[in-house]
């Protein structure tokens, strides 16, 4: 196995991770401060998350790029939202690094995009999950890690136009369906739970 795929656990096996290595300390950035020294991996994922109906069985798909190293993602759940996955395939992707890095998330969903890029999901948090005074925000539980993660690597979301023959889109979107699709779909505790109290997603 390389060096590079060691770093990144691309491959099906867990790597040991560098004794002592741990990212550096930075200075604030608008969507991460994950910092390390020396040269940053550099990492591209394609994201996308959907459901049959909506809410219904759902699935995400993640497809992650470093140099010549591909890995591909994917799960579902019996009973969720397209927001959710969507936010849930950024989780996955970016928890799939062993280190910090460079990453370029790639997504249709201008929900997942805007809430990063535009700073929503950090003023929800800051406001304590709520979005003004009469609402509260939606997910906060995924996008609590989504944050936590960002904070880990630096981190860019782009939005790109769905079903218009990216193939990294096009494999993404395709490994989220097949997800949604599959047998023992496993449980959105979170959401499931939260349908008890009345709340939305």
């Amino acid at each position: 196995m390389s060096r590079a795929s060691l770093k990144l656990d691309m491959s099906d096996h867990s790597a040991k991770r560098s004794a002592g290595r741990r990212a550096a300390a930075a200075q604030p950035q608008s969507t991460s401060r994950g910092r390390q020294p020396g040269p940053v991996p550099e990492v591209k994922i394609y994201t996308d998350g959907g459901c049959i109906n909506n809410p219904g069985p759902g699935g995400y798909g993640a497809v992650l790029f470093y140099k010549n190293h591909r890995k591909e993602l994917s799960g579902g759940f019996r009973h969720t939202t397209n927001n959710r996955m969507e936010i849930l395939a950024a989780i996955k992707g970016l928890e799939a690094l062993k280190e910090a890095c460079r990453v370029t998330i790639f997504s249709d969903s201008q929900y997942l995009v805007n809430a990063i890029e535009q700073g929503w999901a950090r003023r929800w948090q800051a406001q304590g999950w709520w979005r003004n005074r009469k609402e509260k925000a939606i997910n906060p539980d995924l996008w609590e890690r989504l944050l936590e993660l960002c904070e880990k690597h630096e981190v860019k979301f782009q939005w790109i136009r769905g079903h218009a023959g990216d193939p990294g889109n096009e494999r993404a979107d395709e490994l989220a369906r097949e997800a949604a699709l599959g047998k023992d779909l496993m449980a959105d505790g979170t959401y499931e739970s939260a349908l008890h109290h009345g709340a939305r997603s």
